[in-house]
């Protein structure tokens, strides 16, 4: 069975490429980045980590809570893992600046979000194993 912000993360990588076909570029990253934020609260929960009063409930918070948990640690990889950082900065520009994301920049976005949910995916599926070295 997915996990309901895996089901999500992966419902806005499909929503990322359609808006990216259709040329709206501020659109596809936004979503793009969406699609990483819940994949990594996928992550963090089948880690057992579950948001407590103020740690990550911000966005802020979930990505210095995931990179602590699992890029940190060797459990999500960490090449993936930085674009997270990197589409968010996009996701930034797409909603607060008047000029759009150029397409290649959306382009990467999109193709960012893809390996990163995939990998989330990969990582959820072991769900029987739970995570081999984070402790809560």
């Amino acid at each position: 069975m997915t996990p309901p912000f895996l089901r999500k993360a992966e419902t806005s990588v499909k929503s990322a490429r359609m808006l990216l076909d259709a040329g709206d570029t501020d659109s596809a990253c936004s979503r793009s980045y969406y699609a990483m934020y819940d994949a990594a609260r996928a992550c963090l929960a089948w880690a057992g980590f579950e948001p407590v009063r103020g740690e990550f409930k911000t966005h802020h918070g979930l990505m210095t809570a995931f990179s602590m948990h699992l890029v940190k640690p060797g459990i999500f990889p960490a090449e993936i893992g930085k674009a997270f950082q990197n589409v968010q900065t996009l996701r930034h520009i797409a909603d607060y600046e008047a000029a759009p994301v150029p397409r290649e920049k959306a382009g990467q976005a999109l193709a960012a979000a893809e390996a990163f949910v995939s990998t989330a995916a990969a990582l959820v599926a072991t769900a029987h194993q739970g995570p081999p070295t984070a402790t809560p």
